[in-house]
């Protein structure tokens, strides 16, 4: 057997938690400018990966009890996520080529260390897409994987 379905599962999750990283939304902007500035760049990355990591792992956890108490419910998120996903990245690709604006850090002293990790929780844990990204399009995504569902989330969590 070329593939077995622990190693299929973590490569589903990779998949799927690499392609919701890559999105350049407010938390990543956010890593890009203080990487720019050269400012606290490990801890803010981070605080990112472990509160994407917990995200996730809450999805996946949480969402199969949802499932069992609603198993239509597989079906309706299928296509939600699939149909959110298709306008956000056409969202994106149009701006990417409409918008000219360009992330550059601004001439000014740096901010405290607990400043700035403030503000990437709240770009983190405020952001309604994390929601939707992590818990919700994860969390529905991992049940197909039944008894190989914690693989997948290792899968999503070493992605981000």
């Amino acid at each position: 057997m070329l593939w077995s379905d622990e190693l299929n599962a973590i490569v589903s999750g990779f998949a799927v938690g690499l392609g919701l990283i890559i999105a350049i939304g407010a938390q990543n902007a956010f890593v890009l400018k203080q990487g720019l500035k050269q400012q606290y760049v490990f801890w803010i990355c981070l605080v990112c990966a472990f509160s994407d990591s917990l995200l996730i792992l809450l999805g996946v956890a949480g969402f199969a009890q949802v499932i069992a108490h609603f198993p239509k419910l597989v079906e309706v998120s299928k296509y939600l996520g699939a149909l959110f996903l298709f306008i956000y990245g056409a969202k994106h690709f149009y701006s990417a080529y409409a918008v000219t604006q360009t992330l550059e850090p601004a001439e000014h002293t740096p901010q405290n260390f607990l400043q700035i990790i403030l503000i990437c929780l709240a770009f983190t844990w405020l952001n309604p897409h994390v929601y939707l990204d992590t818990v919700i399009l994860v969390g529905s995504v991992s049940t197909q994987y039944d008894i190989y569902k914690w693989y997948f989330a290792f899968g999503a969590v070493c992605s981000s």
